[in-house]
């Protein structure tokens, strides 16, 4: 019996040229270097100038598809996981299918689930794959979360960046075990009743603008560990994996304090945990997929390793995928 797995075959990433220091950040608003990087572990953010989030999308694929060693014709779907798409409607990705030069009629979406949004495309993208409804696949997470900073509130305007990463994905048979390449297992949550706690103050049927922002920091801090964990512990339990097993745990980028208290939960060492916040700060859906990809490139993360992803966003939702690359 065939057993159809989603391999990722091709990854980028991309990042705006300008960057804001945490020195820059103090001429914005009363704060320093010292009190950024203590609480958050941002040292610098990249910020889009004249660029719109299909900009970054677009780059950030048509990396993906020259380290897959691929057409844009061969896609199947494209998904983009996003909250700052480039207009309320088409969908982001339908533009970035367009420029990449993907066939008329390939199908393509963006997904909102905002910090966990690249794992909810992933899933998406690999379910479609797994009933045979797509063979190559490529899952974007992007963000443009500057457009959408208060710049005057001193808490949340230090915490974000813009930039892109994007994988592709192509189906290969496997034999249902945990040493199958490719994804091995994904799991994903919600609940609304946190809806409040990290939103935005704006959108299209309640004020018609697009609104800033708005967080309870200390209630998301106290809520990301433990969904973090709970994504990255459910999804080994579906693959078959045991956490000794894993090379890296990629989490969400958003706090250094979160990241480091996950990987104790999970009791991983911390050279096993991947961290690239410090030159991006807090990029949302881009998160996940441009530190995987800056690793990838760097080397650092190989071929055959055994990452677990897990991030946590607005809504609450929050999500896991293991991966055999």
């Amino acid at each position: 019996m065939k057993f159809i797995r989603s391999e990722i075959i091709g990854h980028g990433h991309y990042a705006p040229a300008k960057v804001l220091t945490n020195d820059d950040m103090a001429k914005i608003v009363e704060t320093s270097d010292e009190w950024i990087t203590t609480r958050t572990g941002i040292k610098s953010r990249h910020i889009v100038e004249n660029e719109l989030n299909s900009d970054l999308s677009y780059q950030a694929a048509k990396m993906a598809l020259k380290t897959a060693g691929i057409s844009a014709e061969e896609l199947d779907v494209v998904i983009l996981a996003t909250v700052t798409p480039d207009n309320t409607t088409p969908a982001t990705a339908i533009k970035v299918a367009t420029m990449l030069g993907a066939k008329p009629g390939t199908p393509a979406m963006d997904v909102s689930a905002a910090c966990s949004g690249f794992v909810y495309a992933l899933t998406v993208a690999d379910n479609m794959i797994r009933l045979g409804q797509a063979k190559t696949a490529l899952v974007i997470g992007a963000e443009t979360l500057s457009r959408i900073t208060d710049w005057t509130d001193r808490n949340t305007c230090v915490l974000f960046g813009d930039g892109a990463g994007a994988v592709i994905l192509r189906a290969r048979e496997g034999n249902g075990d945990s040493q199958d390449t490719g994804i091995l297992s994904t799991k994903i949550y919600s609940d609304g009743s946190h809806y409040d706690t990290l939103r935005t103050t704006g959108g299209v049927s309640s004020t018609q603008t697009a609104g800033f922002v708005t967080m309870d920091g200390k209630e998301v801090f106290k809520y990301a560990i433990n969904s973090l964990a709970q994504a990255a512990e459910e999804t080994m339990k579906i693959a078959d994996v045991k956490i000794e097993e894993i090379d890296w745990l990629l989490p969400h980028q958003a706090n250094i304090r979160i990241i480091e208290g996950v990987g104790k939960k999970l009791e991983l060492p911390e050279e096993k945990v991947v961290v690239n916040l410090a030159d991006h700060g807090n990029t949302s859906a881009a998160s996940i997929p441009l530190a995987l990809s800056e690793k990838m490139a760097a080397g650092v993360i190989k071929k055959g390793d055994l990452v677990v992803l897990t991030a946590m966003g607005a809504g609450f939702t929050w999500g896991g995928a293991v991966v055999r690359l």
